[in-house]
C-alpha cells in the first residue's frame, strides 16, 4: 500500500514537506515511522524512537497502533507546536 507522510515545524525543517512511502496491506503507524528512520541518517535524527514526536492520521491525532490503510495521510510533528 502507498501512504503520504506528511511532516511539520521542525520535522519539515529537516526532512522537507513531506514523500510517499510503499508498506505491506498490515502495516501500523509505528512500522511506517520505523520504515522512515531506516531511510537515511537524517530520517533517523528527526524521526528518532528516543524523540517525543505526535501523529496523526488523515487529520485524527493517534498512537503508533493505528493501522494504515491504502491512500492514507500519516503526519509527524512534535508535541508543542506553534501558530
Amino acid at each position: 500500500m502507498k501512504v503520504r507522510v506528511r511532516y511539520f515545524a521542525s520535522l519539515r525543517e529537516a526532512l522537507g514537506a513531506g514523500e510517499s512511502l510503499e508498506l505491506p496491506a498490515d502495516a501500523t503507524v509505528a512500522a511506517a515511522r520505523d520504515a522512515l528512520v531506516a531511510r537515511d541518517a537524517a530520517h533517523a535524527a528527526a524521526l528518532a524512537r528516543g524523540r517525543a514526536l505526535r501523529c496523526a492520521l488523515d487529520q485524527v491525532l493517534c498512537d503508533e497502533s493505528a493501522p494504515l490503510s491504502d491512500g492514507a495521510e500519516l503526519a509527524f510533528f512534535p508535541p508543542v507546536t506553534g501558530g
